[in-house]
Formats: structure tokens, C-alpha cells, sequence
């Protein structure tokens, strides 16, 4: 139960369009498909795989966000409309994380084992983002809508094109976070 108010906080916290908790059930996919991901994962993780596939299938279908149950995803994911989004089943992201509609987590294909990307905490990755391979994303780096990611992103940088490149520093992006929030 508290998860689950901590999930609606973290809605009603980044999406300013919501009026209550009401509409978010009723018309937030992400919120379906992160209730639907954690039963899945949960068979997944007891190796009933083939009903876990199934669940997270019929999620997809209801959600249009496609989470292999085998993704590891943590706390207050918020997922922006939804529509096209592609979670890969290595795909681990941590706490805090911004997803918006038509983001990949994909692999490679010519990789083994660990083959989807590792986002850390705090990460924002703009609509139709595509991170492919074993790469990782470090703490509250910004990836720009359509920049397709091939290797590692450092922590607190922006990122943008294709193939993804830094384009402002994470001492660039305290100074602006400071200067928008007017810390002292």
C-alpha cells in the first residue's frame, strides 16, 4: 500500500495535468503498466516465466508499454504517456527515473547475458530515446527526445543526437538547476 501512495505522489508530482489520484488509475497507462510489471516480475523471479510472459504481454496490449518481466525497475518510475515504450529483459533502472513515450532499453543483439542498459537514479530520457546495448546511464543525466545511445553516459550530463553526444557538463547543469531553483 505505501508503494502504491508513493507511485501517486510521484504522478501527481510530475504530471501537472492530473487533478487526483482518480484520474491518474483511469487514465495513466504507466501506472497499469508498472502494477502489471511487478506481478510479472514477481513470477519471473519464481521461474514461472511462461505466466509472467504472458501477463506482461497482456499488459502490453492494455498499455502499449512493452516491460519484460525479467527488467529490474526501481522506485517511483514515472512513465510520461507510454505508447511505444520498449523495456528489455537485462534492463535494470533505479529510483526516480523520467521515461517519456517511444523510449527503447534495447540490446544489441550480438551480446550474451547482461544485454540491456543500466539506468541509474534520477535519469531523464526524453520521448523516442533509444539506448541500446549493455551501456549505463550515470545519476541524473538528461538524454534528449530521439538521441540514440551506444556507449556510457557520465553522471549529471546532457546528452543529445545520433549517435548521443555530451553537450553540457554536469557542472553545467548544477549552475542552471541552481539558477532555476535559486539556491543559496
Amino acid at each position: 500500500m505505501k508503494a502504491f501512495k508513493t507511485l501517486m505522489e510521484t504522478y501527481k508530482k510530475n504530471d501537472p495535468s492530473v487533478g487526483s489520484s482518480a484520474e491518474i488509475i483511469l487514465t495513466s497507462p504507466g501506472i497499469w503498466a508498472l502494477f502489471f510489471h511487478r506481478v510479472s516480475h514477481f513470477l519471473y523471479n519464481k521461474n514461472i516465466k511462461l505466466i509472467a510472459r504472458m501477463l506482461s504481454m497482456f499488459a502490453r496490449w492494455l498499455t502499449g508499454i512493452e516491460i519484460h518481466p525479467g527488467a529490474t525497475i526501481g522506485q517511483r518510475l514515472f512513465i510520461d504517456h507510454g505508447m511505444g515504450i520498449v523495456i528489455g529483459e537485462t534492463a535494470e533502472i533505479g529510483n526516480d527515473v523520467l521515461i517519456f513515450h517511444g523510449v527503447t532499453l534495447g540490446g544489441r543483439g550480438d551480446e550474451e547475458g547482461k544485454r540491456h542498459p543500466t539506468i541509474e537514479d534520477g535519469v531523464l530520457l526524453s520521448a523516442h530515446v533509444q539506448v541500446i546495448g549493455n551501456i549505463r546511464i550515470g545519476k541524473r543525466a538528461k538524454i534528449g527526445a530521439s538521441a540514440v545511445v551506444l556507449q556510457d553516459i557520465p553522471e549529471g550530463v546532457t546528452a543529445v543526437g545520433i549517435p548521443a553526444k555530451v553537450v553540457k557538463s554536469k557542472e553545467e547543469n548544477m549552475r542552471q538547476w541552481t539558477a532555476d531553483h535559486y539556491v543559496i
